[in-house]
Formats: C-alpha cells, sequence, structure tokens
C-alpha cells in the first residue's frame, strides 16, 4: 500500500498572518496524486483565507477566502483574491537562476520554493501578472526556464 504524497509549504509568503493549515487535493506533473497542505488564517467557523502561494493547486490564490469541510479539506472559493500565481521551473544555470530570482524580487513577485529547481510566484493584480508574465516570456525564450499559470 503506498501513502499519498504530501506538498508542505515550509516558507509561506504571508506566514506571519496564518493559524492554521487547510488542504486539496491535486495532481503531480507524473500523474501522481497528492495532497497540498496550504496555510491560512481563519475568518470564520469554516472560512480561510490563504496565506501561501500554491505550488500545484489550480484555481487558488494567496488571498482567496476558501471554505472548508470537517477534514478542513477545501471545497470552494468563497471570494477570490485577485491575484496570480505561476510556477516556474527553473534551469541550471546558476547566474540566470540568481538574475530571475532579483528581477522577481525587483518587481515585487512573492516567492515560495519547492525543492530546488521550482517556485511559485504571486501577482498582486492582472497588471502584475502581466508584468511578471512578459518577463517570464523573455526568460523562457532564451532558454533560462519554464513556467505554468495557476488557473486551469
Amino acid at each position: 500500500m503506498s501513502t499519498q504524497r504530501e506538498i508542505l509549504h515550509r516558507e509561506p509568503a504571508w506566514g506571519e498572518h496564518a493559524d492554521s493549515v487547510v488542504a486539496t487535493a491535486v495532481t503531480l506533473a507524473d500523474g501522481s496524486a497528492a495532497t497540498e497542505q496550504l496555510w491560512g488564517r481563519q475568518v470564520a467557523e469554516d472560512l480561510y483565507e490563504l496565506c501561501c502561494i500554491p505550488f500545484y493547486a489550480f484555481d487558488l490564490a494567496m488571498g482567496d477566502v476558501v471554505e472548508v469541510d470537517a477534514n478542513h479539506r477545501i471545497t470552494r472559493v468563497v471570494r477570490p483574491s485577485g491575484r496570480y500565481v505561476f510556477r516556474v521551473h527553473l534551469g541550471t544555470s546558476a547566474h540566470a537562476l540568481a538574475d530571475t530570482i532579483d528581477a522577481l524580487e525587483a518587481a515585487g513577485g512573492l516567492l515560495e520554493w519547492s525543492g530546488m529547481s521550482m517556485m511559485a510566484v504571486d501577482a498582486r493584480d492582472a497588471t502584475h501578472a502581466n508584468e511578471i508574465a512578459e518577463f517570464l516570456g523573455e526568460r523562457r525564450d532564451a532558454g533560462h526556464l519554464t513556467y505554468d499559470v495557476g488557473r486551469s
């Protein structure tokens, strides 16, 4: 019997606000099932504001208010935050990696890491998301990374 993998957020972007962990089922790139544990701040009995940037969950973003069931599993988004998520898979060039991180942070992107080569990037609104997407597209075209967006 195999155990389902759990995806953890070790340093949530809004960790200072978080007081709970909620979960959602996700499918990994290899097609396997996992559970992503997301930090949240309880705002009502069954409502939580997400305080981290999802690595694998689609259609969730930091700041979304979600409803959970009795097992703290997300059932739906009650109030979207308007934020955007990018999942970035980095190449092996240390110089390109440092430049990418510096540029994203300088542009106001919040970052969370999943392992050594994947990061989730938060953009505060549609305008900011367009700026981040343009930058990531340039880096992709230069062969430094690949990325996708957190919406289905």
